[in-house]
């Protein structure tokens, strides 16, 4: 019987003391994206639920999760990138620092002579094509966006609706990556991908960036409870690497423990862990959390998360299966969530963790016991409710 989790130390963490050294430090913490974000009016902060009667069960201090179904109405964080990355790249072209830019602003028709060549191009599993759309529909630029195969039509429609052109491939999400680079270099497009490759790297790091606002509102709600584990998912590991960024560097003196979730089949920071560098996988990269279906680590991502996660994680389809029904049908008052195939990994994983014997030891070593606060960021809602009522009612 295979396990529902396999799970591999970080034999490369740096102590606290040495996080000051780490040339990536302070990149993403400081408030330029959250006051671009704040310019937008559908801006407000997502919630940050507290499971008081699940924590009580297993024996844990607090279980927080910060809930991203709301995000701009879009059903998930990844806008947070997308938007603040175009809002960049736009702002390069005009010669405008952030600190001098608002999304009113760009959306005032002044800059349409400026941007009447560009189009922006991305692939995407759904979340981030959804955000790069939204915005160059706000911007009233021309957007393509390509898919890899297995994804779905309700996703593809969420991304044509927003006026996009919208494709799925007959390719993974790595080689559907590479198509759309050799697409972009030959029409003129504007790539904005959240993974980087060798003199692809700006972009890439604005998108980082973007999603910091979603750590800076934590901080905030979380208030005197400071965090001291957080589990992350991770795809190319762009969101996992800076949280883990912002939040070991906001907590330094006491910085959490971050645990990293993957799917099995997509597990290229296990495999990384494993090999002791970063590692590719490929395939098919079948799982059913098809926000996570990425072989290859985003270099930028890696570098953090080789240096700061605690442990590494590859799981199971069930992990996710669990959390999404957890938190469909919380214990007693507990507040009922919406947590998509990507989202909910954590909350199963964590389950898994506190309550099947055969994780005691990994339980142990990572402390979790009745003095822990931790963090699960449910990263979208149900982006395909028709895929999500299917697993809810198994």
């Amino acid at each position: 019987m295979n396990k529902s989790i396999i799970w591999k130390k970080n034999d490369n963490l740096k102590n606290k003391k040495e996080i000051e050294k780490e040339k990536f430090y302070g990149l993403y913490i400081d408030d330029q994206a959250i006051n671009y974000h704040k310019s937008f009016s559908e801006y407000s902060e997502t919630s940050l639920h507290i499971l008081k009667n699940y924590s009580k069960k297993v024996g844990i201090k607090n279980v927080f999760i910060k809930d991203e179904s709301t995000r701009f109405g879009l059903n998930a964080f990844k806008v947070l990138g997308a938007s603040f990355a175009i809002g960049k790249y736009i702002g390069k072209m005009i010669n405008k620092d952030m600190s001098e830019i608002t999304f009113e602003y760009l959306k005032s028709g002044q800059w349409k002579k400026e941007l009447k060549d560009i189009t922006l191009v991305s692939t995407t599993d759904g979340n981030h094509g959804r955000g790069v759309a939204w915005t160059a529909k706000q911007l009233e630029v021309p957007c393509r966006i390509y898919m890899p195969k297995g994804s779905t039509e309700n996703r593809l429609k969420n991304i044509t609706d927003l006026g996009a052109y919208g494709e799925i491939t007959e390719y993974n999400y790595d080689e559907t990556v590479r198509l759309v680079n050799e697409l972009a270099k030959k029409n003129g497009w504007t790539i904005i991908q959240d993974t980087a490759w060798e003199g692809y790297e700006d972009i890439p790091k604005w998108i980082m960036k973007g999603y910091s606002t979603l750590a800076k509102e934590v901080i905030k709600e979380l208030k005197e409870n400071i965090p001291t584990h957080i589990f992350l998912q991770a795809g190319v590991g762009a969101f996992a690497g800076v949280m883990a960024s912002v939040f070991t560097e906001e907590y330094i003196k006491n910085p959490p423990k971050i645990i990293l979730v993957e799917p099995s089949n997509a597990a290229c920071f296990f495999k990384s862990a494993l090999n002791n560098k970063c590692t590719a996988v490929g395939g098919d990269l079948n799982t059913i959390m098809c926000g996570l279906a990425c072989g290859e680590p985003n270099p930028l991502g890696y570098e953090i998360l080789s240096r700061y996660c605690d442990v590494f994680l590859s799981v199971s389809d069930e992990m996710t299966k669990r959390g999404m029904k957890m938190l469909n049908k919380p214990l007693k008052d507990d507040p009922k969530i919406i947590s998509g195939e990507s989202g909910a990994v954590g909350m199963g994983v964590l389950d898994e963790i506190m309550t099947n014997p055969e994780y005691d030891k990994l339980k142990t070593y990572l402390e979790l016991n009745e003095k822990s606060n931790v963090l699960i960021i449910s990263t979208e809602g149900n982006t395909d409710p028709d895929v999500y009522k299917s697993i809810i009612e198994e």
